[in-house]
């Protein structure tokens, strides 16, 4: 199995170029101003949602967003570098209870389920990335597909794994109930590295969020911690 792990990893950089080729060829080269307007979107709508709406949700609990951010930092910083929320959950873990102030009884319970379900960036992309690849093909969507695109992108995110690019594989499934094609996957492989380290962030971001929200309404948040 680990033989046609490594024959796997071998090749795949192979196996994108070609998709991305087989893309550029049938699309022509103009399709590159689409893809760089896919990634900046998809990039301010993640930072958006990790900006305002966790500090909305952190402010009606009372709680100060740039301090949640400061301290936040370095947990963010790491999920970035290794796009997996499951290897960054130590240092989640480790700064929700240190620096943030959360029990060890609700971080314990929060974190390691956020990591499993809480997919908000991913969630994100394959609704974005649903919608370009269907604008891309020329396929008009209806409003009730638009409707399924959001109902499934959140269905599929939260049975996604906590790994680099899981994401992009689960949004086939999406593509696959709209009677999309699945190579067009390829297109958007151009640019997912990056935009994968972002919705990890953003993933991270979520679990301790809610964290501290569960926590104030448990009385299991020191505040003190947390303001100092």
């Amino acid at each position: 199995i680990l033989q046609i792990v490594n024959i796997v990893i071998l090749i795949s950089p192979i196996g994108v170029f070609c998709l991305i080729f087989n893309i550029f060829a049938t699309l022509g080269i103009e399709i590159i101003a689409d893809l760089i307007e896919y990634f900046l979107i998809l990039t301010f709508i993640l930072i958006f949602h990790a900006s305002f709406t966790y500090s909305i949700i952190l402010s009606f609990s009372k709680l100060n967003p740039y301090i949640f951010f400061t301290k936040m930092r370095e947990p963010m910083l790491f999920a970035f570098s290794t796009s997996s929320s499951s290897a960054t959950m130590p240092i989640t873990l480790k700064t929700v209870e240190e620096k943030l102030g959360v029990g060890k009884s609700v971080s314990s319970f929060c974190v390691p389920l956020g990591t499993t379900i809480n997919m908000d960036g991913t969630a994100i992309m394959q609704g974005l990335a649903t919608m370009f690849i269907a604008s891309t093909v020329g396929v008009d969507l209806t409003l009730i597909q638009y409707m399924q695109i959001v109902l499934l992108a959140i269905v599929t995110s939260i049975g996604t794994a906590a790994v680099p690019s899981a994401g992009t594989v689960t949004l086939a499934l999406i593509l696959g109930s709209l009677g999309l094609p699945l190579d067009a996957i390829g297109l958007i492989l151009a640019v997912d590295r990056i935009l994968d380290m972002m919705r990890t962030a953003v993933n991270v971001c979520g679990d301790a969020a809610v964290s501290c929200i569960v926590a104030k309404s448990e009385n299991e948040l020191d505040e003190q911690i947390f303001n100092k």
